[in-house]
C-alpha cells in the first residue's frame, strides 16, 4: 500500500475533478465530512476502496504501516484488508470514500 498523490495534470484539486478521476477508475463515490475525534477501529471491507482527502488530516494504519493522508492523498484498501483511520488535529476531514464497482 503506498499513498497515491494528486496529479496536477489532472486539472486543479477540487471535489467535481477528484471525483471524475475516481469514476473513470471504476468507483462509486460518497462524500463524507469527519469531525475531530472520529475514530474507526480495526475493519475490512468485501471490496476495493479507495480513501481520499480533500481537506484535513487522515490517519490510517494497515498492514503493520501508518500513512497520514493530507488533501489529495489516496489511498487503495484492497478487499479484506484490516485498517483502521482516525481525524488528525482540529479541522474536519472531508473525504471521498470510494468503493469499486464489482
Amino acid at each position: 500500500m503506498e499513498i497515491e498523490k494528486w496529479n496536477n495534470s489532472w486539472g486543479e484539486l477540487t471535489e467535481s475533478n477528484m471525483r471524475e478521476r475516481l469514476i473513470k477508475e471504476g468507483f462509486s463515490v460518497v462524500r463524507y465530512t469527519y469531525q475531530p475525534g472520529t475514530v474507526f477501529e480495526d475493519h475490512s471491507h468485501p471490496v476495493d476502496k479507495k480513501d481520499t482527502v480533500l481537506t484535513g488530516t487522515f490517519r490510517m494504519r494497515a498492514l503493520g504501516k501508518e500513512f497520514i493522508l493530507e488533501a489529495g492523498d489516496m489511498l487503495l484498501v484492497t478487499a479484506k484488508t484490516v485498517h483502521s483511520a482516525e481525524v488528525v488535529g482540529d479541522e474536519p476531514v472531508v473525504s471521498l470514500d470510494a468503493t469499486k464497482l464489482v
